[in-house]
């Protein structure tokens, strides 16, 4: 029987895929219209499709046994019945097509489960916004692709040439094959054996001086490595519903890096004080903010540079986003200190070994989300509160048919005991910010959102850094 088989953790994302918690991730991108109109484009993106009967690979690939996910032989097998029309669709706005309509239509697109039956991905062409703009709204299932190797297949689908107006759509591009190795290599890997050994053996030494941290840490309340079971029951922990809600705000990155410099604390540590104190605001006004500080997972890509992508190579790390802490100059220097606390534990550690780590400090989540999924997550704290992701984006500006992208912002997907991620995604000079929240769970998302903007601005008061960009 030919087909792929899927990796275990491809087959992690459709075992934890349930009516309420879908694993599919997205992305929303909007273009400004040069030639033409939005609806001019598409039509003839429309008509395009209709001349179509294939797709490369992963876009073609469907599961072997759709109506039964958890299947241990689950393959991918290829789709020999695929037709783009069925995953490429066409969508308007009402009017007046502002940002809240727009937003309205993506969490609605977002709540709907993937059809197995086919290819598990979809994608939307939104006409119908203000200043004439062209939106396309993606998502695919998690167990076929991963959030890197999107942004990734994303890049080469689009044209840093503004006069490439038949750049192949991003299912139509093929995907790079890996360099067939020499024998040089392969000898030099049938010789490292000795070479690999001592690798284990550092990782293990690496885990044991780590757990030991950890220890320590967790009965040493000053220390600021956070640790397991260190963050606070909240609202942003519970079980979900199927609805979602979806909200974004864009900040230039000179602003980000000003603060960054101020502060002795780097981009990231700024985008954590930016959701710490857009968290802070935002659950005061709901009466639900916790005494103990929330804790933040931070995944951290460990890929090395010349990787070509496709796999899941990723840690992570647990840090504080100081929300107990009023003053937003003491909150920073508490995520500073967070942040610098858990990267100098990851600091000299293998792969292999981070990995491992992460899996450990990550481990709570399972009982996390199982309990929340029957509504008994205020037995055991939580693992963490929020995950808050940055995923590097394209440098250069970037043409879909002649139509410059002006932002990219992430869709992510929501479980049981996590009904809130915040992810942002970098474009040219740009920081592109995605709040996915549980519409029942979490009221108001726009609030949040614009919370974390009243949250910038007031670290480039108190650090006197000001700003000349319109927020």
């Amino acid at each position: 029987m030919s087909g792929r088989w899927l990796t275990p953790f491809d087959s992690m994302f459709l075992h934890m895929e349930t009516p309420d918690s879908m694993m599919h991730v997205g992305g929303l991108f909007q273009f400004d219209v040069t030639t033409g109109t939005a609806a001019d484009m598409s039509v003839r993106i429309r008509d395009e499709l209709l001349e179509l009967t294939s797709a490369e690979p992963p876009w073609n690939m469907k599961l072997l046994t759709p109506g039964f996910l958890r299947n241990p032989a689950q393959r991918w097998v290829t789709d020999k019945k695929f037709d783009p029309m069925n995953h490429i669709h066409r969508s308007a706005l009402p009017s007046p097509g502002g940002e809240r309509e727009l937003g309205v239509l993506v969490s609605r697109l977002h709540s709907r489960p993937i059809d197995f039956r086919k290819p598990p991905w979809e994608c939307y062409i939104i006409e119908g916004l203000e200043g004439g703009k062209l939106a396309m709204y993606a998502k695919v299932h998690h167990s076929l692709i991963d959030g890197y190797t999107a942004v990734k297949m994303l890049i080469r689908s689009l044209s840093t040439d503004p006069n490439d107006t038949d750049h192949p759509l991003f299912f139509q591009v093929p995907q790079p094959k890996r360099r067939p190795r020499s024998s040089n290599e392969v000898e030099a890997d049938q010789g490292s054996f000795v070479q690999a050994a001592a690798g284990h053996l550092t990782s293990a030494r690496d885990m044991r001086k780590a757990f030991t941290r950890l220890t320590r840490t967790f009965f040493n309340k000053e220390d600021p490595l956070i640790t397991l079971l260190q963050a606070p029951k909240s609202i942003l922990n519970g079980r979900i519903g199927r609805n979602r809600r979806f909200s974004t705000q864009q900040y230039e990155i000179p602003r980000l890096r000003k603060i960054a410099a101020a502060s002795g604390g780097t981009l990231n540590d700024v985008v954590l004080a930016v959701c710490g104190g857009g968290l802070r605001s935002y659950l005061l006004n709901l009466n639900a903010l916790p005494k103990k500080p929330l804790i933040a997972f931070v995944p951290v890509n460990i890929r090395p540079k010349d990787d070509p992508g496709g796999g899941n190579l990723v840690g992570g790390m647990l840090a504080s986003l100081g929300t107990h802490i009023e003053d937003p100059v003491r909150r920073m220097e508490a995520i500073i200190a967070s942040t610098g606390a858990a990267k100098a534990q990851m600091e000299n550690m293998t792969r292999a070994a981070i990995v491992a780590y992460t899996a450990y400090v990550g481990s709570p989540l399972v009982g996390q989300t199982g309990l929340a999924q029957v509504g008994l997550s205020k037995i055991v704290p939580p693992s963490f509160n929020v995950v808050i992701s940055n995923v590097p984006g394209p440098t250069k500006p970037m043409y879909f048919r002649g139509c410059r992208m002006t932002d990219a912002y992430p869709v992510s997907f929501l479980m049981h005991g996590g009904p809130l991620n915040i992810t942002c995604e970098s474009y040219v000079d740009t920081l592109n910010f995605g709040f996915v929240g549980c519409r029942d769970t979490l009221p108001h998302m726009q609030r949040l959102a614009l919370a974390c903007g009243d949250a910038l601005a007031e670290l480039e008061k108190y650090y006197g850094v000001g700003s000349d960009y319109q927020r």
